[in-house]
């Protein structure tokens, strides 16, 4: 059984919550989805976003984003590929032609299927090193080798961060979509919202290639 205190665990959720609450490419990415492709493009990537602390998670506790930070070639590729599959993720909601709300669905917010959008924030979430190089950082601040036993407690942590942000990224997509719903019935807002998810998308791309380790 891993030893912690309540005290380790509640300071670790209040600090998470304010993290994933704070404006960053991932919640934004939820809520613009949320806003221009409904309830479950919203939802879904951020249910994908939550799934790739899982693998930080897992690389901060085996020592493999050490040799990330480490290494400035592996790093390099990291953040490259990160940064050309949100481009090509903007690129393709530039081109989409807008998302309205179908006949069959009396009007709800959430009309594109879920799963593609899981797989997409998945993706653009666990090959990020920046937020590889941000769990290496984070969670060790909140294991307490007195308790023993630090990789269980890393591993501990990194679910509960994972398990917070589903609840918080999963709010956001809820009312994103529930808003873009309205905006949605009205074809020329619905293209106009899929343009600023694209300018976005492609703004965050830049934004990581551009970024540093620190």
């Amino acid at each position: 059984m891993i030893d912690v205190s309540f005290a380790q665990i509640a300071g670790f959720l209040a600090a998470a919550a304010l993290i994933t609450l704070a404006p960053g490419p991932d919640n934004l990415s939820v809520l613009s989805l949320g806003l221009s492709r409904g309830r479950r493009a919203g939802i879904g990537f951020g249910l994908g976003c939550a799934l790739g602390c899982f693998t930080h998670t897992l690389w901060a506790t085996l020592g493999v984003t050490a040799l990330i930070a480490a290494s400035e070639t592996a790093f390099t590729l990291l953040k490259l590929a990160g940064a050309a599959y949100l481009v090509w993720l903007g690129i393709g909601a530039l081109r989409s032609p807008g998302a309205t709300l179908s006949t069959d669905t009396g009007g709800q917010a959430g009309d594109d299927p879920m799963q593609p959008y899981l797989v997409r924030g998945f993706v653009a979430n666990a090959i990020n090193p920046k937020v590889a190089l941000f769990f290496l950082a984070f969670l060790p601040q909140f294991v307490d080798p007195a308790h023993g036993n630090v990789a269980a407690q890393t591993a501990l942590l990194g679910t509960l961060f994972a398990a917070q942000t589903v609840l918080i990224f999963g709010a956001i997509g809820w009312y994103a979509g529930t808003l873009g719903g309205w905006l949605r019935g009205r074809p020329a807002v619905g293209r106009w919202l899929d343009r600023a998810t694209g300018v976005l998308f492609i703004g965050l791309g830049i934004r990581l290639a551009l970024a540093g380790k620190n």
